[in-house]
């Protein structure tokens, strides 16, 4: 029940934080990049970098994951592995990630409750482990626009089986800014403009006319 008296300045727990949030990147290989055909796969690549760096800009826990790097899918995406060098990255031989015991440890091991995943393809490497983490308690956010189907219908089919089980859908532009928050946070607010004037499109572009123009603490 509402009660006017208990509202007061803060941010919902709801919120994603760098203290409280994990991400997991599933299968961002040249084979899978290979069959996605719900988007530009340009596209999904650039965000999934983008938020790559978001996750190093806060220093957030990220694992990252194959499947079959080896005999069939090839190795993650280089621009990815770039972000994190020398980061591990646990191959699989099973389509849900989640009955892969060294992943599921690395996720427990980061102590966060809150998922933020994105992966290829979306009908079955990214809907299979979310279903699963939801069924154990966690909270999964799915980063739709740096994941991929095999078509229009199979992503989104994918995304909405994921929602009605509880997963949040998100983009990866909103979660470098909900992790951000506040432009006083000055500690950050460097990096963020980076990653946005790399990969943030349009938005990138008004960010280098802003700082040119009113200067480089311009806000983004």
């Amino acid at each position: 029940m509402f009660d006017i008296n208990q509202v007061h300045v803060g941010p919902s727990g709801d919120l994603l934080t760098p203290d409280n949030s994990v991400m997991v990147f599933i299968d961002h290989q040249p084979q899978m990049f290979f069959g996605v055909g719900s988007g530009d796969r340009t596209a999904v690549m650039n965000a999934t970098v983008g938020l790559a760096k978001a996750a190093r800009a806060f220093d957030v826990p990220a694992v990252l994951t194959t499947v079959a790097a080896e005999s069939f899918s090839g190795p993650i995406l280089p621009q990815l592995a770039e972000v994190f060098p020398g980061h591990e990255v646990i191959d699989r031989t099973s389509m849900n990630a989640w009955e892969d015991e060294a992943l599921v440890a690395a996720v427990k091991a980061t102590g966060r409750r809150k998922i933020i995943l994105s992966g290829l393809w979306t009908e079955v490497c990214l809907v299979l482990p979310a279903l699963s983490a939801l069924e154990q308690g966690y909270e999964v956010y799915v980063v739709s626009d740096a994941s991929g189907g095999v078509s229009p219908a199979a992503h989104e089919h994918a995304v909405q089986r994921m929602l009605a089980a509880g997963a949040v859908p998100v983009t990866w532009i909103q979660v470098l800014l909900e992790l951000q928050r506040d432009w006083a946070r000055e500690e950050t607010y460097g990096a963020v403009m980076e990653v946005v004037k790399e990969h943030a499109g349009a938005y990138g572009l008004g960010v280098v006319y802003a700082q040119a123009v009113i200067g480089a603490h311009a806000a983004g």
